[in-house]
């Protein structure tokens, strides 16, 4: 696994190394000072599984540098750091392919956390932005359709795991053999996934998920 960080923060960027050699043993680590220095490493033909990007440098634009990243290596699954950001501004970039934002007060745990679902082909939006956006969207709904939006919780590695099974139409018994644990320990998931989500089946689940971009 070959992991850039591009963050002009030397501390942060450290420390983030340090996460990432926790989570990811095996993962060789590019840092970069700047988003300059970013690009100029993917232009060397370097092909990266996982990209972190410092959206708060100066020199960059959220949606000019996340495009000027996805163009030079498509492949990668990009992660966006940040101290604060605009709710609505993240949903776009998730729109355009981001694929998590993290949060600089986060801790190294959820850190770890966040990148390992992303790594897995999920996506992390943190719990307030994704209020954030649930609130806006619920009060464009027509009445009595709140309800359906907004308990909505982040999901844990294993619920979102279950929700792209689920999305591809297969069964507990299907999920359960692709996932290598019994069918009860699915439908706990599932359970889990329900009522993380705020809705009671799993058409319901599917729905939610589009509408906020978790899959």
């Amino acid at each position: 696994m070959k992991v850039l960080i591009a963050d002009d923060n030397s501390l942060f960027r450290d420390a983030l190394k340090s996460v990432i050699m926790r989570t990811f043993p095996e993962a060789k680590i590019s840092l970069a000072e700047n988003f300059a220095a970013g690009m100029e490493l993917l232009s060397n033909n370097s092909r990266y599984d996982l990209i972190i990007l410092d959206f708060d440098m100066p020199e960059m634009s959220a949606e000019h540098s996340l495009n000027a990243i996805m163009n030079a290596s498509e492949n990668a699954r990009i992660v966006a750091v940040a101290s604060s950001g605009d709710s609505l501004k993240i949903k776009k970039l998730f729109g355009l392919g981001l694929k998590g934002y993290i949060s600089k007060r986060s801790n190294s745990r959820i850190i770890g956390n966040a990148l390992q679902l992303v790594s897995n082909g999920g996506k992390y939006i943190p719990e307030a932005v994704l209020e954030d956006v649930v609130a806006v969207s619920a009060n464009s709904m027509l009445p009595g359709a709140k309800e359906s939006v907004a308990l909505i919780k982040p999901l844990t590695n294993r619920q979102s795991q279950v929700l792209d099974l689920v999305a591809q139409g297969k069964s507990n018994k299907q999920i359960a053999y692709d996932m290598g644990v019994s069918e009860a320990t699915v439908k706990l998931h599932i359970n889990a996934l329900l009522r993380s989500l705020g809705v009671t089946n799993r058409t319901q689940a599917v729905v939610t998920a589009q509408k906020i971009g978790l899959i």
